[in-house]
């Protein structure tokens, strides 16, 4: 794909042939004076509905940036990634939570208060802004959608059928991990980790009583919120992902 592998941005506007689309301020600012692009330099645009598309920076301004839109670099193609539904967590593990989830396919990130929740406040917009750039990153064609955080009870209370929900449990009491993703088949899911104080006994028994959701165990070592995420995402992404496998890119 050329120089616009390293710039490739998501737009909401509509993506087609010769479409002019106008960058947001903070968008502008990033190709013009971050990345200092100038007329004429190549870039990748995606919407999450279009596909992606090679573009053109067209027009500039102190604050502005125009592209033109040229052919169709790739259709779009299915990411239905599984839901990460997390007990908020400190900021800066959270914020790699949320860059690596959107690296592995999560297509949602849905934040849930637990009995044993530290971090109450969650930054959705910041976390949405993260999810972009992640997804602007590793190539894929959607971010994430970041949900309202809502608390664990009202979440089971209205858990929509037949999405089965992966539960991260801390006490080793549940199925290899690799197993649970194996037996689901092509259902739906959604993987479900704890806050850093694990899940209160209540909320385990209770867990544990749903007829949708299995309890899975990441091996012996206690592991941080985020990195149990992770891991769980790697599992899947390795066993369900649309091309069963990672592309590793080096850290910039």
């Amino acid at each position: 794909m050329g120089s616009e592998s390293r710039r490739r941005l998501f737009v909401e506007a509509n993506l087609a042939e010769g479409a002019r689309v106008a960058l947001t301020e903070d968008q502008s600012h990033r190709l013009l004076h971050v990345l200092r692009a100038g007329r004429g330099t190549a870039l990748a645009l995606f919407n999450g509905r279009d596909g992606e598309w090679r573009a053109e920076l067209a027009e500039t301004g102190k604050k502005r940036a125009l592209l033109r839109v040229g052919e169709r670099l790739r259709a779009q193609e299915p990411e239905a990634g599984p839901w990460l539904v997390f007990a908020p967590i400190k900021r800066g593990p959270l914020d790699l939570l949320t860059e690596k989830a959107t690296e592995l396919g999560a297509s949602v990130l849905l934040p849930v208060r637990t009995r044993h929740t530290d971090a109450q406040r969650v930054n959705t917009a910041r976390l949405g802004a993260i999810a972009v750039e992640a997804a602007e990153q590793c190539g894929r064609l959607t971010v994430p959608e970041v949900r309202a955080p809502q608390p664990l009870d009202a979440l089971i209370a209205a858990w929509p059928a037949p999405r089965r929900l992966i539960v991260l449990d801390e006490t080793g009491g549940g199925v290899p991990i690799v197993s649970a993703i194996a037996a689901l088949g092509d259902a739906p899911a959604a993987i479900l980790v704890g806050p850093e104080g694990g899940f209160a006994q209540s909320e385990l028994d209770a867990l544990r009583s749903l007829t949708f959701a299995v309890g899975v165990d990441l091996g012996p070592r206690i592991l941080r919120a985020e990195t149990a995420a992770i891991a769980a995402l790697a599992c899947w992404q390795a066993l369900r992902g649309p091309d069963r496998g990672i592309a590793f890119q080096p850290s910039p």
